[in-house]
């Protein structure tokens, strides 16, 4: 066969692999990355956009605490739950100062992470990024859990089925942002806005209650499925400082999220740092007066946690407030769909934040670079998938409780804001800007407590499942290490060139050297290349195993008459990687000042049944042929897969995706035409894609330029593509030199066909629909 042959027969375009076509069909079309946006949020937007983490956390804070007190102080716990809960404030009034800081001083994305990296440098710093790591794997698992509790708190039918109910919520929340959901906009603020409505007017309609008749009293002891309730008289019973502790680091679960706004101060309008302070303000106050005004509820009601885990003391609370009217029921719902939205949102917020640290730390070197690459629709894939698999795999070992994940959230939390803390009293005594010493105070003072809290949780909640965060956290920190000293290993070596650069050697002679099992096209490929390499001698050679195989190897050579002489090369003990490795050290003992090339042919086929019905000997060869000086080895890679495509092209997962895109597109143009036409009506015209034009038919279209040429007579060539195929357009002189690659443009013409050339326009009237993104 002829390089002209082979080529004739080379399609047009190049056939897209299974695994794309299902990714099509699932995630739908890929974005390119001019769509890449990075949108600037308003004050109220961004208030409900970034705190649904930190404000939801009042949904759950309390019970938390009354889950601890209650089985061993009784009905003293709710006289506990109010100094716990004021201990809470005072901390999350001196988090919030201290982050007001740190939102002024460092406006780009990050949050505790920068702090401690510009302070500290980037290994201190992995001790922020480990604790801020696993709080959003945790956060998922904690705020989808409570998510579904406020759904069955309202229809308790489904109680039997939460955890089911949960890990679908997080593989749908997957989903959702692989496909590209945007964490941005006001339809992410309404369960913000919604939740803090509902709850407020709650503690409103409750205090005033209180105050001018009194609530509903729960009768704790005697409800059935309430948690044990210890039975006896005074205040702390048997409370002893252990449960005190226990209780006050579950409620320190109220506090997670406040360092949202911190970690994307960048999206914020400018100011940036001005703007950020102010929503952070209000988060505070707002989530201060919920986690206080639930507290204070729960202690006139004594709403009491359930085993289950449902009816959720917040629905109790509610149910109380609201009464058992119809507006009291109606109202009660509100809650409940309120509470669910918002946690739910609160789950999805570190889809968006774990992909993005995990970015900035792999961009330190700390973390696998894969986790640097977006994905098919601009997103992060690596990292959401990893977040995925870990809360999942959080909630299937503990059961999707809410309380059994507690003591795993707020040490990565409290480690955080200690991080921020520390990173911020060194910023100041570095710069000693104005006030520095007031804010010092603030930041240290902050730093030091929540120290006090992360030692607090290790030990009270050790037996509950804090001894696990305490042996993941430090093996996190250090497994970070790990893979930063091999990535600068690796960069020590291959930059080796700076100051030790290696000698350029002019070899006498190049042989060639390609090992082959069989003949096939692969090993007809290898061949050819090795021709092409202009050696000086290219030898075939095959290491025996199999005497009666090698036999018909040579025969089947002979028979097609290959001009490359072979060579069968006895290999007794079936170690094919040394047997190279004396074979290449043979030839350049023969040969002094010679170089030796050895060529690997690879036949690529599927990649999952592939890697089972084959091995990978060629990168075995090959690593051990590098380490042979004067030497090198070069796999020739041969995709059988593509050509089976090429011989099959009409697959079953190819037309369904066909026709999925082709809706789509049909929807996405008529919706495009009726806005164009409401805008422009003498100017709009019906564009179609460019997999319907037909040969000899005028048509418009619309596409995105990738390639621009000039042909042999001068004329500008443009490639233009869109999700139905692609279309070589061809200008007059003079036309199309405004063009530029990335471009969208309409063209307008007579579509033509030669054969089994592709389509192409010649001298199409055409219009610029938008400009390149020039951003880097």
């Amino acid at each position: 066969m002829t390089l002209q042959s082979e080529s004739s027969r080379l399609p047009a375009f190049a056939p897209e692999s299974l695994g794309y076509a299902v990714k099509r069909l699932v995630l739908g079309k890929p974005l390119i990355t001019e769509q890449l946006r990075s949108e600037r949020l308003s004050n109220p937007v961004a208030l409900g956009v970034l705190s649904p983490d930190a404000i939801s956390s009042s949904a759950y804070g309390t019970e938390e605490i009354l889950l601890e007190l209650l089985p061993y102080a009784g009905l003293a716990a709710f006289t506990l739950l109010l100094p716990i809960t004021g201990v809470i404030l005072v901390i999350l009034v001196l988090v919030a100062a201290s982050y007001r800081q740190v939102v002024m001083a460092y406006t780009r994305a990050g949050g505790s992470y920068v702090v401690a990296r510009e302070n500290f440098g980037p290994r201190v710093a992995q001790i922020a990024a480990a604790a801020l790591l696993i709080d959003y794997v945790v956060t998922v698992a904690v705020q989808s859990a409570a998510g579904t509790v406020a759904v069955v708190s309202a229809v308790p039918v489904l109680g039997p089925y939460s955890l089911e109910i949960t890990v679908a919520v997080v593989l749908l929340m997957c989903y959702a942002n692989l496909r590209g959901l945007r964490e941005a906009g006001r339809p992410f603020a309404i369960p913000t806005y919604f939740f803090s409505i509902m709850v407020i007017l709650m503690i409103v309609v409750g205090v005033v209650r209180e105050m001018w008749g009194g609530l509903p009293v729960y009768d704790s002891a005697h409800l059935s499925g309430a948690v044990a309730v210890h039975q006896g008289s005074g205040l702390v019973m048997g409370a002893t400082i252990l449960v005190l502790l226990r209780a006050f680091a579950n409620g320190g679960s109220s506090l997670t999220g406040v360092e949202a706004i911190s970690n994307t101060v960048s999206t914020f309008r400018k100011p940036e740092g001005p703007n950020a302070r102010k929503v952070l303000t209000v988060m505070a106050t707002t989530l201060g007066f919920l986690v206080g005004g639930v507290s204070y509820l729960a202690y006139v009601t004594h709403a009491t946690p359930y085993t289950a885990g449902y009816p959720s003391v917040l629905s109790q609370i509610a149910r109380a407030v609201f009464g058992t009217g119809i507006i009291g029921h109606v109202l009660y719902a509100l809650v409940q769909i309120a509470s669910a939205a918002i946690l739910f949102t609160g789950a999805n917020t570190s889809f968006n934040g774990f992909p993005a640290l995990a970015n900035f730390v792999a961009e330190d070197r700390f973390l696998p670079r894969q986790l640097t690459k977006r994905g098919h629709r601009l997103v992060f894939s690596n990292g959401i998938l990893v977040l995925t698999v870990l809360s999942v795999a959080l909630l299937i070992a503990t059961g999707g409780t809410v309380n059994a994940l507690v003591p795993f959230y707020a040490i990565g939390v409290f480690t955080g804001f200690s991080m921020a803390g520390y990173g911020m009293t060194k910023h100041h005594l570095s710069h000693r800007e104005t006030g520095w010493r007031y804010k010092l105070a603030i930041n240290l003072s902050a730093a030091v407590l929540s120290t006090v809290v992360v030692a607090i949780f290790a030990v009270a909640k050790f037996t509950e499942g804090a001894w696990l965060v305490v042996v993941v956290f430090p093996l996190l920190v250090w497994i970070l290490m790990r893979l930063n000293r091999e990535y600068r290993a690796e960069a020590a070596i291959l930059e080796e060139f700076r100051t030790n650069r290696p000698d350029i050697v002019n070899y006498a002679r190049h042989y060639v050297v390609v090992l082959v099992n069989t003949v096939d096209l692969a090993v007809l490929e290898a061949l050819r290349y090795g021709r092409g390499l202009g050696a000086d001698k290219v030898t075939a050679v095959h290491l025996m195993i199999d005497a009666a195989h090698a036999e018909r190897l040579r025969n089947r050579w002979d028979h097609f008459d290959m001009v490359t002489p072979l060579r069968v090369v006895d290999c007794p003990d079936r170690r094919i990687t040394r047997a190279t490795q004396e074979l290449v050290m043979q030839a350049l003992s023969q040969y002094p000042n010679t170089h030796v090339t050895v060529l690997l042919p690879r036949r690529s086929y599927a990649p999952l049944l592939g890697r089972l019905l084959h091995d990978r000997t060629a990168d075995r060869v090959a690593r051990a042929v590098s380490r042979i000086p004067h030497a090198a080895a070069t796999i020739v890679p041969y995709d059988v897969q593509s050509r089976i495509r090429q011989a099959f092209p009409d697959l079953a997962e190819e037309r369904i995706t066909r026709r999925v895109e082709r809706l789509q597109a049909r929807i996405t143009s008529a919706d495009e035409r009726q806005v164009e036409t409401y805008e422009h009506p003498h100017q709009a015209s019906a564009t179609i894609g460019i997999g319907g034009l037909i040969s000899g038919h005028r048509g418009t279209v619309e596409g995105r330029i990738s390639e621009l040429d000039t042909d042999a007579n001068g004329r500008c060539v443009a490639q233009i593509g869109d999700d139905t195929g692609s279309l070589t357009v061809v200008f007059r002189h003079g036309h199309g030199k405004d063009l530029v690659p990335g471009q969208l443009i309409r063209v307008s013409g007579k579509a033509r066909q030669n054969g089994h050339n592709p389509v192409h326009m010649v001298d199409p009237s055409y219009k610029m629909l938008d400009e390149p993104d020039s951003s880097p």
